[in-house]
C-alpha cells in the first residue's frame, strides 16, 4: 500500500539530549544508593488507588484493551494507549484462536496451554508496568501537578522518570511512545524472553520458530480505506511482521513501525479510530471480519475439517470460521508476582532507539493475513489426508 503519508516521524534533538542528561543524573542517583523520598498521606492514597485500579482492569486481555482505548479517548496526547490498544487485540485474537477452528486441529493440548501462558503473562506483565504510568498521568492532570517522582514507588524503570518530566513541560508525544515502547519490550525481555520456563515451552520449539504459519508474527490494524468500494464486506489490515520475537532490537523496530504506520498514514490513523470507536474487543477474529468469522461455534471441536476458504471469502455454501470470544475459552487468571529489578543499566544502548522513525512503504497485510489463514487450512486438510490429525 502506498497513500499520502508521512516519510518520516520526527524526534526533536533538543528532547533526546535533554533525554540523556537525565537519564545520566537518575542513573548516577540509582548508583548513589539515593532512595525515593517518603511518601505522604495524599501521594499513599494516590498510588493505592492507582494500584487498585490497575489490578481491576489487568484481569484479562479484554479489561486491559479497552482499559488502554479509555486512556487514548481520554488523552489523545498518549499516542502509546492507541498503539498499546491496538496491538493488545492482536494478543486477545491470537489467544482465542488457540480455541478456534484451525489451530486445534495442528497443535496439541499442552502447547495450546503454553502458548496461551506465554501470551497472557507478556500481555498481562506490560500492563502492570504501563497503566500505572497512563494513570499518574491522568492523576497529574486532574491536580494540575506532577506526580511522576511517585513512579518509583510503582517499581517502574528509572529509564521513565526524565521522560514523563519532559512530556510534562514539553508534551511531544512520538518521543514518549518511544521511550515507552523501549521501556516495555526491555522490560519483558528478562521476565519473559529469557525466562528459562519460555523459552523451553514456547520460544525454543520448532512450532514457535515456525510461527508465521500460526500468524504470531502478524500485527494488524484493521481500518476502512475512503477508497474502498462501497459495501465493502471487510476492513483491510495494516500492520507489520515480526521475524524474530526473541531479538529485543527487532521488537523495538517493530514497535516504532508499527507506530509509524499508524501515526504517519492519515487513512490507517482514521480507520483505526473509527473501528476502535465502533467494535469493543471481545478477541474474537469476528471483531473485524466478520464475513469470515463468528463467536458461535456450529460443530464440535473435534469435527472433521471441510475446505472452506477461497482467498480472503468463504466457500459458497460454507459456514463461517469459529473465533471464540475470549472470555468462552480462557477464564481469567490472576497475575504472578512479577520479578524485581531495573532493567537500565546504561544509557548509550537505548538512548540508540530514540531517533526519528521512516514511515514503511508497504504495509497492506490484508493479503498476507488471508494468504495466512489458506496456509493453516491446507495444512490441517494435509494432515487430515495423512490419518495424523488430532
Amino acid at each position: 500500500m502506498r497513500s499520502t503519508q508521512l516519510e518520516i516521524i520526527p524526534l526533536s534533538k533538543n528532547i533526546a539530549e535533554r533525554f540523556e542528561k537525565g537519564l545520566t543524573q537518575q542513573l548516577e542517583l540509582l548508583r548513589g544508593g539515593v532512595q525515593p523520598f517518603p511518601l505522604t498521606a495524599e501521594e499513599t492514597r494516590i498510588v493505592e488507588d492507582i494500584r487498585a485500579r490497575t489490578r481491576e482492569e489487568n484481569r484479562n486481555n479484554v479489561t486491559r484493551t479497552m482499559a488502554y482505548w479509555a486512556c487514548y479517548q481520554k488523552h489523545p496526547e498518549l499516542h502509546w494507549a492507541l498503539l498499546a490498544h491496538m496491538v493488545s487485540r492482536n494478543g486477545g485474537w491470537n489467544m482465542t484462536d488457540l480455541h478456534g477452528d484451525l489451530l486445534p486441529h495442528l497443535i496439541d493440548s499442552d502447547q495450546v496451554e503454553h502458548l496461551f501462558a506465554f501470551l497472557e503473562r507478556a500481555n498481562g506483565l506490560i500492563f502492570q508496568d504501563a497503566y500505572p504510568q497512563l494513570l499518574l498521568y491522568d492523576e497529574s492532570k486532574k491536580r494540575e501537578k506532577n506526580l511522576f517522582h511517585l513512579l518509583p514507588h510503582f517499581n517502574i524503570s528509572i529509564w521513565m522518570v526524565p521522560v514523563w518530566h519532559e512530556f510534562w513541560t514539553n508534551p511531544d508525544s512520538t518521543a514518549l511512545t518511544i521511550a515507552l515502547i523501549v521501556n516495555e519490550q526491555n522490560y519483558i525481555e528478562q521476565r519473559i524472553v529469557q525466562k528459562g520456563t519460555f523459552r523451553e515451552t514456547v520460544l525454543d520449539k520448532t512450532l514457535f520458530k515456525a510461527q508465521g504459519w500460526m500468524q504470531l508474527n502478524q500485527i494488524a490494524f484493521p481500518f476502512w480505506s475512503p477508497s474502498a468500494e462501497a459495501g465493502s464486506p471487510q476492513p483491510r489490515l495494516a500492520g507489520l511482521i515480526l521475524e524474530n520475537f526473541a531479538d529485543l532490537a527487532e521488537r523495538i523496530a517493530l514497535g516504532k513501525g508499527l507506530y509509524a504506520v499508524l501515526i504517519g498514514a492519515p487513512e490507517v490513523l482514521q480507520g483505526v479510530l473509527r473501528f476502535a470507536a465502533s467494535t469493543p474487543h471481545t478477541g474474537s477474529r469476528a471483531d473485524y471480519w466478520p464475513h469470515l468469522f463468528t463467536p458461535i461455534q456450529k460443530a464440535p471441536p473435534d469435527h472433521l475439517y471441510q475446505e472452506r476458504l477461497d482467498g480472503c471469502f468463504l466457500k459458497k455454501g460454507s459456514s463461517p470460521l469459529y473465533s471464540p470470544t475470549l472470555e468462552t475459552v480462557w477464564p481469567d487468571r490472576p497475575l504472578l508476582p512479577v520479578e524485581p529489578g531495573d532493567w537500565f543499566q546504561d544509557v548509550e544502548t537505548p538512548m540508540g532507539y530514540m531517533h526519528p522513525i521512516e514511515v514503511p512503504q508497504t504495509f497492506d497485510l490484508t493479503r498476507a493475513m488471508s494468504e495466512g489463514l489458506n496456509s493453516i487450512e491446507l495444512a490441517i486438510l494435509a494432515a487430515q489426508a495423512m490419518n495424523v490429525v488430532r
